[in-house]
């Protein structure tokens, strides 16, 4: 199911999301805390790279949450060290993991000393990387989200896999990555969905209403899950 939360410029998008992510990050708490038999509880945030997210995260960097009981990871990450420009870890460092926000824990999905195939096995068969309560993602306009790309040759194992880890080769897309698995998004708490932009609604709107060859549709077609969108016109 998809709710659409559209709106006329960045800064109201960023907004708003912001206070929606807090809204379900407190809601988690709460849940933990309750449910816990000893502490607090934690909450974890996975967040995703690129350019369109950089406002939102500066703003979510800002707001007064209980970052030290929430730990942020990421939906993907290419298959670099974290100082090179490309890095969604460098990134997450440089726009979220400020101001408030620096108090948090931060969940990696990137070591590159060690090959690609043998770290997401390390990954998967690691009980500390749980599934994230709330998850932030985006989308290309060819309809990948995460990196969950239909072109690469992992597609078919990557939405069908019970793994919460896949590697991914892209063939339109540079580097190799880490992503979380279609499973593993479907079976997270709360999902959001950050685009701006006519063309990527519309490619959001033709995988909604028919499958596609594309992660974007396989979540927007499966009737168990719910996809806030908050997009706005540019």
């Amino acid at each position: 199911m998809i709710e659409l939360h559209a709106f006329d410029d960045q800064a109201a998008q960023s907004a708003a999301l912001a206070k929606a992510v807090g809204d379900a990050l407190h809601a988690s708490l709460a849940t933990q805390a309750t449910a816990a038999s000893k502490g607090a509880g934690q909450a974890t945030l996975a967040v995703s790279g690129g350019s369109s997210p950089r406002p939102f995260l500066q703003v979510l960097s800002t707001q007064p949450f209980d970052w030290a009981r929430i730990a942020v990871t990421l939906v993907d990450d290419r298959w670099v060290p974290e100082t090179d420009s490309d890095s969604n870890s460098r990134f997450a460092h440089e726009t979220l993991l400020q101001n408030a926000a620096q108090n948090a824990a931060f969940w990696p999905l990137v070591d590159t000393s060690q090959s690609l195939e043998a770290h997401v096995a390390a990954l998967n068969a690691d009980p500390r990387r749980v599934l994230p309560d709330v998850a932030v993602l985006g989308m290309g306009e060819d309809g990948h989200t995460a990196s969950i790309f239909a072109d690469s040759p992992e597609w078919d194992f990557s939405i069908t896999t019970p793994d919460h880890f896949v590697s991914v080769h892209p063939g339109s897309a540079p580097h190799a990555r880490v992503s979380w698995s279609m499973s593993a998004l479907k079976q997270m708490g709360r999902l959001f969905l950050l685009i701006a932009g006519p063309r990527k609604l519309d490619v959001l709107n033709a995988a909604a209403a028919a499958p596609q060859k594309n992660a974007i549709s396989q979540l927007a077609n499966d009737k168990g899950v719910r996809l806030d969108v908050y997009w706005c016109e540019k």
